[in-house]
């Protein structure tokens, strides 16, 4: 009896210190999420305002014939590009993350396109080498807290190989697999198509209000030219904030989910380890009045 009683109150020594490193984990998530958030609210006026330049070009010029928004005849290869985590302690983060490409994979298989993948985050990475599986390009590091200049590097590589052909190992479209930031409680994976652009024509007025009259200068063309990396990379890092607070916001929501779960172990716990001690003091009552009475009787004799 009192080795069981040594044994729970071992485990929920154990169960304790694990429930306050999920705390700390869930204070420090609940910190950065913060900051997040302002990230990411700060950057959407600079890609709005950079939609509606690259809208207006498009509007104002008679013919678009831009690489960058020219879909490829016969696309043969295409660009999956996944924006996981560099660490864990995040629920469902990456998995539901992977499945997502893995279901995006397939649907460019029906259409006979073969997927060449571009990884950014570590469990991205080890997940596609445990699998043995082909990486074009790899980012790590900067999961949590991306900077402009993440952006620009993966942007940089994919342009390079969006403008090379599909027989050079080049690719002929970029989809983009990130985790979209709904609300604290709710993260969902998407799917965007990045390359090439969709350019649909519209009678109706945005929803931004209408569209501002420019005067370019060279030529629309030559203001096409430059504005549409930025666009991309805008489009990229907007994606890049989406999944650091998404990824922040999961981590603090498994972490407290751990912690509730330790918490009412404990108190299982305990519950057993005070049936274990009462029982074990019955024990010894049961002992010394049996004792006492065995001491009476042979007295009485």
């Amino acid at each position: 009896m009192g080795a069981q009683l040594r044994a729970v109150r071992r485990r929920i020594r154990s169960v304790q210190s694990t429930a306050k490193i999920t705390r700390a984990q869930e204070l420090i998530a609940s910190s950065r999420i913060i900051r997040a958030q302002q990230r990411l609210h700060a950057a959407a006026p600079y890609a709005r305002e950079l939609t509606r330049a690259v809208e207006a070009v498009v509007s104002l010029s008679e013919n678009i014939n831009h690489p960058l928004t020219r879909p490829v005849e016969n696309p043969r290869r295409a660009a999956v590009v996944i924006l996981t985590s560099d660490r864990g302690f995040c629920g469902g983060f990456n998995a539901n993350l992977l499945r997502e490409a893995q279901r995006l994979r397939g649907l460019l298989s029906e259409r006979g396109l073969d997927s060449v993948s571009y990884v950014a985050g570590r469990k991205g990475i080890t997940w596609h080498r445990f699998r043995q599986l082909d990486i074009a390009a790899e980012w790590s590091g900067f999961s949590d807290m991306p900077r402009q200049a993440n952006a620009a590097d993966v942007t940089r590589t994919l342009l390079e190989a969006y403008r090379q052909p599909a027989d050079q190992g080049g690719v002929d479209e970029i989809n983009i697999v990130y985790t979209e930031f709904v609300s604290m409680l709710t993260q969902r994976p998407v799917v965007r198509r990045l390359l090439p652009l969709e350019i649909r024509e519209t009678a109706e007025v945005p929803p931004s209000g209408p569209l501002p009259s420019y005067d370019f200068e060279p030529s629309p063309e030559d203001v096409l030219n430059a504005l549409l990396p930025w666009y991309v990379e805008s489009r990229l890092f907007h994606a890049l904030l989406e999944s650091a607070a998404s990824e922040i916001a999961a981590r603090r929501r498994a972490m407290k989910s751990a912690t509730d779960n330790a918490n009412e172990l404990v108190e299982q716990l305990s519950r057993e380890a005070n049936k274990a001690r009462q029982a074990e003091i019955t024990q010894e009552i049961s002992e010394i009045v049996g004792g006492a009475n065995a001491l009476a009787e042979a007295i009485r004799e």
